[in-house]
């Protein structure tokens, strides 16, 4: 791996370029920092005027699971490297691409299994022989009874490929048809038209961290380094509404999620950011969970903690460039701000006045153009002298914010 000794102007010649696949609110900020540092930047989604839209030199919309729409993108605009912020991709296209010479962020490999749950937990426990709950794989209805038997109740099933939440179930009592009900909600909020699930053992969990490991160049050599872990909760649901750092657990936990966390990313390889899911049951058990081989949303809190964002160090890493370990410059927190309107268009944010009195309150919008159930919108973000305090504000001021 090469060190970067120069940038460029972009929109000429040999302007250094990356594209990205997928353009929501992480996707923005990856395009904010790259844009920074005089970075061309191309955003393909499947739809338009996706958030990193707003901020790119250069936008298409295409169905991102068609090979053949996304090798044509890619070979048209030749960029230094192709930065896939979402899952559902079409990866075997990245597979030859990458074979052509193309830099795939992280490596196409990573993605293959990051996007694939079954995948993903077989390399996770087989190949690294990392920590994680019982679970077992299914393919139809019979064998997903016959995996929540073996599993055990109460468990969850979840989809091949699927992110934030969607299409996970809860199973309380052996009833096939309840499995059966779970078992197609699942498939039928997959990414793409697996029939796959996982089944896993529920367990009660104390709380979850995100590991933001990222590899990066190192003198001509490629080192491995973790922030500060960020602490996170759902709140019941699937996907995260609170994210605060620094965590407040025991060092000892807080350094076997940091081992978790090196281990992933230097399983994977590649360069970049990888936000590595953990969960400290209740019994005391650190366990891996899953594995985002990009920023995390659950890490957008380190916009107002760490001297260099989650975003940041994605950017640094990817172009070749030195990524000193950022320190905690504040506690601090998000939360989430998600939609329950189905179908509205032009969506505006109301309550912003009252919400940015509080001092250390910040906002991100979005800017997504229309909404639907459970999208998420906005982020709150602030600091404060404490975690308790900055948690404490963007619960106050997200009392004010609603969405029409």
């Amino acid at each position: 791996m090469k060190k970067r000794e120069f940038l460029t102007t972009p929109m000429f010649e040999d302007s250094l370029k990356v594209l990205i696949l997928g353009g929501g609110e992480l996707g923005k900020e990856v395009a904010i920092e790259a844009q920074r540092l005089g970075v061309e930047v191309v955003v393909v989604d499947r739809y338009d005027w996706a958030p990193a839209m707003h901020v790119a030199h250069r936008r298409y919309v295409i169905d991102l699971t068609n090979p053949n729409a996304l090798k044509a993108v890619i070979r048209r605009e030749k960029p230094y490297a192709v930065i896939p912020e979402i899952e559902a991709v079409a990866v075997e296209a990245l597979e030859e691409l990458e074979g052509e010479g193309y830099f795939i962020v992280p490596n196409a490999k990573a993605v293959k299994i990051a996007m694939n749950r079954v995948t993903l937990r077989k390399y996770a426990a087989e190949a690294l022989g990392l920590p994680t709950t019982k679970h077992a794989f299914a393919e139809n209805v019979d064998e997903a009874v016959d995996a929540c038997e073996k599993v055990g109740y109460p468990c969850l099933i979840k989809p091949e490929m699927s992110s934030s939440g969607h299409g996970h179930v809860k199973v309380l009592n052996p009833s096939t048809d309840a499995v059966k009900a779970a078992y197609e909600y699942a498939v039928s909020h997959a990414r793409g038209r697996s029939r796959k699930v996982i089944v896993e053992e529920y367990v009660p969990l104390e709380t979850e961290f995100t590991v933001l490991t990222y590899r990066y160049v190192d003198d001509g050599h490629v080192n491995t380094e973790a922030c500060d872990v960020v602490e996170h909760w759902r709140y019941g649901k699937y996907h995260y509404i609170e994210s605060w750092q620094p965590s407040l657990r025991p060092k000892d936990v807080i350094d076997k999620a940091r081992e978790i966390g090196l281990a992933v990313a230097n399983g994977l390889g590649g360069l970049g950011i990888f936000g590595v899911e953990v969960f400290l049951t209740k019994d005391g058990r650190v366990l891996f969970s899953e594995v985002a081989p990009r920023p995390h949303d659950t890490g957008m809190v380190t916009m107002v903690t760490q001297e260099l964002s989650e975003f940041a160090i994605h950017v640094r890493s990817v172009l070749g460039l030195p990524v000193p370990k950022p320190k905690v410059i504040s506690p601090g927190a998000s939360l989430a701000i998600y939609t329950d309107k189905d179908g509205l268009w032009s969506p505006k944010l109301y309550g912003v006045y009252e919400t940015l009195k509080t001092p250390g309150v910040d906002l991100r919008v979005f800017g997504k153009p229309y909404t639907y159930r459970d999208r998420r919108m906005a982020v709150l973000l602030a600091r404060g002298s404490s975690v308790e305090e900055a948690l404490n504000k963007v619960r106050e001021a997200s009392k004010h914010l609603f969405i029409g």
